[in-house]
């Protein structure tokens, strides 16, 4: 989540598996399916490209903020589609208190001391890496390893969401989470 420079689209394109993430994380068990996330996020981005002058003028924590904020708008828009055309302000709200949680847990689970700037800027940039390498997963590990590390669901429910028993979700969870040290530190060493 660094601060833009040079080619906006290219900037804003690395946060779209920060994004992705962030959506996936907030829709409901009985939605997925029938809410295009990679359109939310599409939508997000272009909200975000309309208003890159303004976006220059910010720092990189408040970037992030005002992309996490687009984000929560636009998922909110198409749950209310599928729903009533009437506008739920408390959902919309909802959905915005759930996307900011999500980035809690997720700058949490690579927490270090931030003090300096320099340290926000590599966390910014582990959390973009986080969500490039969760999207590499295959999808049920990466469904298990967001269930419980990310939205903080016991395994028992993980396993329910997935129609698996619990031993099956545990050992998807060991599989996604072991891929994704690879992952990790194969970029590290990249």
């Amino acid at each position: 989540m660094t601060a833009p420079v040079g080619d906006p689209g290219a900037l804003l394109e690395g946060f779209r598996e920060y994004l992705a993430l962030l959506a996936r994380l907030q829709l409901a068990p009985q939605l997925r399916g029938k809410i295009d996330l990679s359109g939310v996020v599409q939508e997000t981005l272009l909200d975000a490209l309309k208003a890159m002058d303004q976006l220059h003028r910010m720092s990189a924590e408040q970037q992030a903020a005002w992309l996490r904020k687009a984000l929560a708008c636009n998922l909110a828009d198409e749950v209310r589609k599928l729903g009533t055309a009437r506008r739920d302000v408390t959902r919309e709200r909802s959905l915005e208190q759930g996307v900011e949680e999500s980035s809690a847990r997720l700058e949490e689970w690579l927490a270090t001391d931030q003090s300096s700037p320099s340290k926000q800027a590599v966390r910014n940039e582990q959390l973009l890496g986080l969500a490039r390498a969760l999207a590499q997963l295959p999808e049920d590990q990466r469904l298990a390893v967001e269930l419980h590390h990310l939205r903080g669901q016991p395994v028992a429910d993980v396993a329910r969401e997935l129609g698996r028993s619990e031993g099956a979700a545990g050992a998807l969870l060991a599989r996604g989470l072991k891929k994704l040290r690879e992952l990790l530190k194969t970029k590290e060493e990249g």
